[in-house]
């Protein structure tokens, strides 16, 4: 009768310890995939935004260019003849059209240079602080840059010879010149556009998935609450009824484990003040935590100094990341291997590591292992290793990250703490 009686108690008791880790991992599965697909959506959208516009404003503006810069050509020919027809202008010659055409142009850098290369005659160059012997060297200089460049005409000034010439020799037009560059401030200025977007849709993000963050983690702090006030006071009557029992002990246990849960959400929920704490201590918890729910074949090895190190941290925040590193180990070594736990004390730090001898991570994952969701086991919920950055990174000012991995070999997590 009374194993039948323990039997019910268990059932009972596992019914309600199920309940309570069904709402802690419904919780976290809801709280960090939910942004993720529409965060990474937006951002390919804009990154494709960025990209139409900038092709279509390089292909307009090189079109305007290229047209602006056949009517100038078009343009300086003009001026040309208008060149040569005053150089042969007689008594019947129109000077006021010949002049007309010289005068009008504003816009146009122009030299002429004779058969010597020396300029004659220039206009729309900037010049200025320069005597007159000074502006004729400069423009000669110029002249001959522009033609170097291509850009010149020929006007032969005797029909009946090659050798009495001048050259035409013209520059871009300032328009031009600003068309010319006008894509690379697009350019510019899109991507401008496309960072302050991005920044602004992170950080909407991040401010709506703490406001998220905190109102789930109070309510489920909460909801916790009430089956393990049950189960505290379940195992009290156990133990008056069956005080010889060897399983209450360990029920009790598992019910202050769920109560550690709870108050951790509790705290995700607020902003913990980190208070001196002992890592050798939180560190000791851990390994004997893991060492009663893991294999036999996992051996945790500690290589930790002689004096304690003592650092501001939340105790039980810190022992849920170590706790989820090391259970990420156990998962990549598939039950067997060793866990290496190392501490070291720095002169403006602390340095933690946890190294296993699992399967490792590829080289084109390990940027991925923090984020939210990312997982490579068939069961993981990809979210053990986002809460650990969030804890170091958020509300100890540390940082975490991957030291070193080899597929086949293992892989080490490091976490750095000031002082």
């Amino acid at each position: 009768m009374r194993r039948n009686e323990n039997s019910t108690t268990s059932s009972c008791y596992f019914l309600l310890v199920s309940y309570c880790y069904a709402i802690y991992f419904v919780f976290v599965r809801f709280i960090d995939m939910q942004w993720t697909d529409r965060i990474r959506q937006v951002k390919i959208l804009l990154v494709i935004a960025a990209i139409i516009i900038a092709v279509v404003s390089l292909l307009v503006s090189r079109y305007l260019v290229q047209d602006l810069a056949s009517e100038e050509r078009n343009k300086m020919e003009v001026w040309a003849e208008a060149m040569r027809a005053l150089n042969h202008a007689d008594e019947n010659t129109d000077m006021n059209l010949v002049l007309k055409v010289i005068d009008e142009n504003h816009t146009i850098p122009v030299v002429v240079l004779d058969d010597e290369g020396n300029a004659q005659i220039f206009r729309n160059l900037k010049i200025k602080g320069k005597t007159n012997d000074d502006s004729i060297a400069f423009a000669t200089v110029e002249g001959k840059k522009m033609r170097d460049a291509g850009r010149s005409i020929r006007i032969s000034l005797a029909e009946e010879s090659d050798s009495d010439y001048i050259d035409v020799c013209y520059d871009e037009s300032t328009m031009l010149r600003r068309l010319n560059v006008y894509p690379y401030w697009v350019l510019g200025l899109v991507m401008l556009f496309v960072v302050v977007a991005i920044f602004a849709l992170l950080t909407s993000k991040k401010a709506e998935q703490n406001k998220v963050w905190v109102g789930l983690s109070k309510e489920t702090a909460h909801q916790l609450g009430t089956p393990i006030s049950s189960l505290m006071a379940w195992t009290e009557i156990l133990k008056e009824a069956y005080p010889d029992d060897a399983l209450i002990p360990e029920m009790d246990k598992d019910v202050k484990r769920l109560q550690l849960i709870a108050e951790r959400f509790s705290k995700i929920g607020s902003l913990p003040e980190p208070v001196p704490s002992s890592l050798l201590d939180v560190m000791t918890h851990v390994i004997d935590y893991m060492d009663r729910r893991t294999s036999s074949k996992v051996n945790m090895v500690r290589k930790f100094p002689e004096q304690d190190i003592i650092v501001k941290i939340n105790p039980s925040l810190f022992e849920w990341v170590i706790e989820n590193l090391c259970k990420n180990a156990v998962d990549a070594m598939e039950g067997a291997g060793t866990i290496t736990l190392f501490m070291e004390e720095q002169l403006e730090k602390v340095i933690i590591e946890v190294s296993d001898t699992g399967k490792g991570i590829s080289r084109k994952n390990i940027s991925n292992v923090f984020k939210p969701g990312f997982t490579t086991k068939k069961r993981g919920w990809g979210l053990g290793l986002s809460l650990a950055k969030r804890i170091v990174e958020e509300y100890h000012k540390g940082k975490i990250y991957v030291l070193n991995s080899e597929v086949g070999k293992g892989t080490t997590f490091r976490i750095e703490l000031k002082k």
